[in-house]
Formats: structure tokens, sequence, C-alpha cells
């Protein structure tokens, strides 16, 4: 039996992949997923994009990585879905469960003596709760400039330049965007030391973290997932100890990445000789 290569890990956490929009980075999702074996699967929400989806836009490579989630389903894997702003319509199934696979607007886990809280974290967005249509209008424009980096970034490819981040300029810039960052994690982890949990665990503000914070009544380690549409990070907990996985420094599944990128198309060009080698021998020209 051939053994497998696959890393094992106790939890991996991954958030924001936005399957159904351009900007889903679901071809590296697929790879990440294909190279480990976690026992625990948490989908910390926006995981398809149901505000945006678009029956004429939902690629090969998105459906996969839903067959890949499948597929752990069947090896064992225990998988949660915990909704988020993007999928909300997922909330009206709170509480379905389906063999290993479940969906839930919350999750509390005790890990070796310490407590876990995980949720997407829309709920502590003021903009979700009074102002949906505009939170709407901004992750359609969200989606439209990451649209534009992406053209942005294979012109600049084209010239030899490395790529750029629109959208993290503008959040690290922006001084409410800043701002609103600080204020949500506060709030988050606020909210943990009142309640006694050792980690927070969220996703929805694409912003990758593993931070601890501390206030008068205690401390908390704050997590964030990120996303899969520029950092391309998951969280990881193995051995009682909690780390930031970043597909772009992953340099064996890029290596991966790559040759089976070269193998396509040795296989488009051996496809190419094939087919004029049965034009010539039906005496036919190519138009």
């Amino acid at each position: 039996m051939k053994k497998s290569n696959k890393r094992k890990v106790e939890i991996v956490v991954i958030s924001d992949v936005h399957l159904g929009t351009y900007g889903s980075k679901a071809k590296e999702l697929l790879n990440y997923l294909k190279s480990i074996e976690p026992e625990k699967l948490i989908l910390n929400g926006d995981i398809i994009d149901i505000w945006q989806f678009n029956k004429r836009y939902f690629p090969k490579s998105h459906m996969n990585v839903i067959k890949q989630i499948t597929s752990l389903l069947s090896k064992n894997t225990t998988v949660y879905y915990i909704t988020g702003n993007h999928d909300e319509m997922l909330r009206k199934f709170k509480g379905f469960k389906l063999g290993n696979f479940k969906i839930i607007n919350k999750l509390t886990f005790n890990l070796q003596g310490k407590k876990a809280w995980f949720f997407h974290g829309d709920v502590f967005d003021v903009t979700m709760k009074h102002s949906k249509w505009l939170a709407k209008l901004g992750g359609k424009g969200y989606d439209l400039l990451i649209l534009i980096n992406t053209f942005f970034n294979w012109l600049s490819g084209l010239l030899g330049y490395g790529k750029f981040s629109f959208s993290k300029k503008i959040k690290n810039s922006v001084k409410g965007a800043v701002k609103f960052i600080n204020d949500f994690e506060k709030t988050a982890t606020d909210i943990a030391i009142d309640y006694g949990y050792d980690y927070v665990i969220c996703g929805h503000i694409h912003q990758p973290e593993i931070r601890v914070f501390e206030n008068q009544k205690g401390k908390t380690t704050y997590l964030n997932s990120g996303d899969w549409i520029e950092n391309l990070t998951a969280l990881e907990y193995n051995n009682k100890e909690w780390s930031l996985y970043e597909y772009n420094k992953d340099e064996t599944l890029k290596a991966i990445s790559k040759k089976k990128k070269k193998k396509n198309k040795e296989k488009l060009k051996e496809n190419e000789i094939l087919f004029n080698e049965l034009l010539k021998e039906f005496n036919l020209n190519k138009s």
C-alpha cells in the first residue's frame, strides 16, 4: 500500500475563499487541501460567495475545491461550516448535520485544557447590521478591484516587475480601514476575555494574524485565518500550538504547481502534434 505523503494536522481553519468570484484563488487552495490530512477542517465563513454568485461564473477549479472537501469527509475528517455574511443564506440551515459535516454559526472547543471560540466575525461589523446594501456594494467594488489588480499584476509580470496589492495598500493607508480592523480585534478579544476563552478565532476582515491581547481582566490569543484572495493563508493547530500557514511561502507546493503546469503544456503540445499528424493523414489543412 502506497504511503501517504500528506501532512497530518489536528485542526485547519480557512475562511474567506469567496468561491464564485473572479478573485478567488481556488487552484492554490486545492493544492493546499490536497497536501494535508486534517482531523478537523473548520470553514470559517464566506467560503461560497452567495452575495455575488453568478451561474455564468463558477469554474471547474472552484468546483474542485468543493469536491476535495467532500473527499476529506470520506477520509474521516470532521468538517464544520461556520456561516459568514457572504454565505448568510446558509444560516437558515444552522444545526444541519450529515455524517461528519455540520453547519453552525459558532463553535467552541476545549484544546488540551484551553477554551477556543470560533466564529466568522461579521457579528461585530456595524455595517452588516445597519447598512447591508452598502456592504454588498462594497463587496462588488472589492471584487472589481481584485479583477483590475489581477490584470495589473499580469502586465507587471510581463514587464519583469513584482506583484502589487491595491487593496492591501488601501487597508494600510486609509485611517478608517486601519481603525476598523483595530476595533474589530479589540471587540473580539475583549468579549473573549470576558467569557474566559483562551483563543478567539475569526475570519471576515481578510487580515491574517496571531497575537496575544491583554486588558485589565486578563488575556487571550487572537487568531485570524486571513483569506484565499490575496493572502492565501490558513490557521493550523498541532501539538498544543497554533501557526499561520502561508501558501506563498510554501516552496514545496509551489514547485509541485510549476511541475503540473509544465506537464499540462507538454500534454497540450503533444495533442497538437498528434492532431496535425491526423490532418496530414487525411490530406487536410488547418483553417
